[in-house]
């Protein structure tokens, strides 16, 4: 069953060959025999899932339900779930039971499906590798010694590995798209707006964005049809309708215009990657799209104008963990500066205070014009090239990272390394755009990505697109060699 989509399990629950029931507790025990070679869970709630999978049987007896109905999946645990640890693979959050559900959490909870357990991230979703989690590092199951990108990693390694048919990740740079890449999925960022917020752990408020990761387009789109809509109580939520996500998979791409930046194809990315990606575009051309060379001029800008931007918010966002309502919270402090200090300080991992000072530092007096004004005056020359390219293309495509996934630790003593992992990600969050991954080959045995990028609230086009590749190539239905039963 763990190598089925959740279309095929959905079916399979209508037809009767499998209760929700017996499902989950196949996907329990995956989990159980295998995570401990791949630490993709920070918390698994057996007895909550059997609740919810019994609950969703009974829903189907009754020829009710809908196509997630019985569904097991996992949430990043960047969204608040009530009664079970949220802790956002932080120290500072290791105690922390939220009292509510995330607005993504009550969907899927309303649309029957039923939640494995919280997935491992990096602290605060702030790492391309996975390796800055207080619960320890993600492994890739494709090579265990290979990092399975970050900061959704855990969500993109239980997925992979055959641990939940679906999960949830959040993206800020690249977070759902990188690490799909690296584990071989499937994983897409919405608009900025398109998904709630609500209870989902703030990083960069201007740029996060939840999302699916899934096998196929096909589940992306399953998946994204019970997340997205507005939501009232969150203020950066859009008020726009939701397609039907399901509805344009067929629609054929004869005429499509594929936009290919000339900034993605250039120096920094690896060969073998790059011949990856320009097969897949090959698969297009034969599907009736037509390649066009774009221009994105300010593509270089990105990368500094993100890494001003995202820590400022960050720091901003994070100022709320002090030790005083809830959370880790230091011993026998002297003094309120001494309990402010010494739990942020023991509270909070290497990478996260290392963005908390570099946005301090950025918004303060005599800075800001001089670093986070800048920023976001490059912010609008990214997205102005970005609107100048969809002028001439539908879509536009290209690598979703340089290469393949590194190995564990490669990176660690160089940030700046790390960071230029996101090269070809973080314009589309600082643009508010949709993107996504999908599965694209391999180099030496390694999954390589390649990313789609569309216009504002364009999620049904992206799918579409994807889909018709998948049907094309079969690149989305290749497993690692995980082992275990069911």
């Amino acid at each position: 069953m763990h190598d089925l989509s959740v279309t095929q399990l959905a079916q399979g629950l209508r037809d009767k060959r499998f209760s929700s029931a017996e499902l989950t507790r196949a996907f329990l025990q995956r989990i159980a025999e295998l995570d401990g070679q791949y630490n993709s869970y920070i918390s698994v709630d057996e007895a909550g899932a059997l609740a919810a999978a019994a609950a969703a049987d009974t829903t189907l007896a009754r020829g009710e339900g809908g196509p997630l109905t019985g569904i097991p999946l996992a949430h990043k645990d960047i969204f608040c779930t009530d009664g079970l640890r949220t802790s956002c693979a932080s120290k500072m959050l290791d105690n922390f039971v939220p009292p509510y559900d995330a607005t993504v959490v009550r969907k899927f909870r309303a649309a029957g499906a039923v939640m494995l357990g919280k997935t491992n991230m990096d602290e605060f979703a702030m790492g391309s590798s996975n390796e800055t989690s207080f619960y320890g590092a993600v492994k890739n199951p494709w090579d265990l010694e290979r990092v399975p990108g970050g900061s959704s990693g855990g969500s993109a390694a239980a997925v992979a590995a055959g641990l939940a048919p679906a999960a949830t990740g959040t993206d800020t740079g690249g977070s759902i798209r990188q690490p799909a890449a690296l584990c071989g999925i499937t994983g897409l960022k919405p608009t900025y707006g398109r998904v709630s917020r609500l209870g989902m752990i703030a990083f960069a408020s201007s740029l996060d964005q939840g999302g699916p990761m899934a096998r196929s387009a096909e589940d992306c789109a399953v998946l994204l049809g019970a997340m997205a809509g507005h939501d009232p109580l969150d203020s950066t939520s859009a008020d726009v309708p939701v397609d039907d996500y399901l509805a344009g998979l067929g629609e054929p791409l004869a005429g499509l215009r594929i936009g290919l930046p000339r900034q993605y194809f250039g120096d920094g990315l690896d060969a073998a990657t790059g011949e990856c990606v320009r097969a897949a575009l090959g698969e297009f051309e034969a599907l009736g799209a037509t390649l066009v060379d774009v221009d994105l001029p300010n593509t270089g800008l990105s990368i500094p104008a993100y890494y001003v931007i995202a820590p400022a918010e960050a720091s901003t966002n994070l100022s709320r963990f002090d030790g005083v309502r809830y959370g880790y919270r230091c011993a026998e402090p002297v003094d309120l500066h001494d309990l402010y200090t010494r739990t942020r300080g023991e509270g909070f991992g290497e990478e996260v205070k290392r963005r908390i000072l570099v946005g301090t530092y950025a918004l303060s007096a005599g800075y800001y014009d001089a670093y986070y004004k800048k920023a976001q005056q490059a912010r609008r020359l990214i997205a102005r090239d970005f609107d100048a390219a969809f002028q001439q293309v539908d879509i536009i495509a290209g690598p979703t990272a340089p290469g393949p996934a590194f190995r564990l630790g490669e990176k660690n003593d160089d940030p700046v390394a790390m960071y230029l992992e996101d090269v070809y990600t973080l314009a589309v969050n600082l643009a508010g755009l949709p993107g996504m991954s999908v599965p694209a080959g391999f180099v030496d045995g390694l999954p390589v990505g390649l990313q789609l990028v569309g216009r504002h609230f364009a999620e049904a086009r992206l799918l579409n697109v994807a889909h018709q590749f998948q049907q094309a190539t079969d690149w989305h239905t290749r497993r690692a060699a995980t082992g275990g039963s069911n």
